[in-house]
This record gives C-alpha cells, structure tokens and sequence, in this order.
C-alpha cells in the first residue's frame, strides 16, 4: 500500500482531532492536549525554584528559569563566542549580529522583529486592540501576560513558595528577603 504525498500533508499540517473545550486551539495527539491545557489554562503550580521559592507549572519552566541564579548559558552562537540563557535569545543575536534567519516586518511601520509572536503583539497597538480583558474591573490589555500581571491586584494569590518552608508569598521580593533568613546556613545546591 502506498500513501500518498497529499494524505501525508493532510496528516502532519492539517489532521488535528484533539480540540481543547477552553480555546480554539487543535491538537494531533491527547497527550499533547492534556499538556497545553495544564500549562495554558490551569492555574497550579506545583514545581517551585529552590533559589527563590518562585512556582511554576511545569518542571521544564523551573530547569529554565533557574539559569538566571547560575551562569549557565547553554545556547551558544557557531559564528562567535557568545552564549545566551535561552534559545530565543541565540535566535535573536543571530538576526541581529550574524544576519542569519528571518525578520518579521510589520507592514505599517516596517519595524523588524525576531519572533512572530512579537510582530502580532506591536500589529495590535498599530490598530489599538486589546483582547485581554480583566473579568474584576474590565480593564483592557495588548497581551495575556500584561493582563494575568495586572490581575494580581485584585487577589490574594501567592504565587511565591519557600522552598525549604513552604511559606508563601505574593510577590518575588518577599520571598527572596525571607528565602536569605531561611535558608541561613544552607547551600542552595543542597536542596536541588
């Protein structure tokens, strides 16, 4: 039995029966549903950073997020000596320094962007919309990150966990001032 090149394309670009009930995105496999809807749409964060006690959803955004406690710089650039904390990072600095990519221009101002995501944010303030609408005072906002940012006004959610105590916090300073009395005496490498 041969396939097909159409069916193939069909299979891997457009087949995608898995729709999250909370958004219109679509997904190729369950597990990849489960995934987005624990990262996107849920609000638990159980993995914590053992350096300043700050939550996170997942363990991969912790691995990530602990590198501005080190000097870990994993992405290096084949052109020069620089490395950088993330690969978004290393992709800009090779459009940037070495040339090496693709820009996204917006087509109104001809501003250049290294990231899509980027470019669709700025074409937003081009036409003045605000999708991200806060449900407490029906303040607007340009991105979902301005907006969930903005929304802790109105809460009493501590996202800040003492790793060695279990303490919790609403904002990152605090939990870092109690973290240095807390862990008085204890090496940060010891509780990883």
């Amino acid at each position: 039995m041969q396939v097909s090149s159409e069916f193939i394309y069909i299979y891997i670009y457009i087949y995608k029966p898995y729709k999250c009930p909370l958004c219109d995105k679509n997904f190729r496999q369950s597990g990849t549903l489960q995934r987005h809807k624990r990262s996107i749409h849920s609000n638990r964060k159980s993995y914590y950073c053992p350096y300043c006690g700050k939550l996170f959803k997942t363990a991969y955004e912790v691995k990530k997020h602990a590198r501005v406690h080190s000097d870990a710089k994993p992405y290096s650039c084949t052109h020069c000596s620089e490395s950088f904390r993330c690969r978004n990072a290393l992709k800009s600095h090779l459009l940037k320094s070495h040339n090496e990519g693709t820009w996204f221009t917006c087509q109104i101002c001809q501003k250049k962007f290294s990231r899509k995501d980027n470019l669709k944010e700025h074409i937003r303030r081009h036409e003045g919309v605000k999708p991200n609408v806060c449900d407490e005072c029906s303040k607007c906002f340009y991105t979902s990150s301005a907006l969930k940012l903005h929304q802790f006004v109105h809460s009493n959610y501590k996202g800040f966990c003492c790793g060695l105590c279990g303490k919790d916090f609403k904002r990152a300073y605090s939990v870092k001032q109690h973290f240095r009395k807390c862990s008085d005496g204890v090496e940060c490498d010891s509780i990883l």
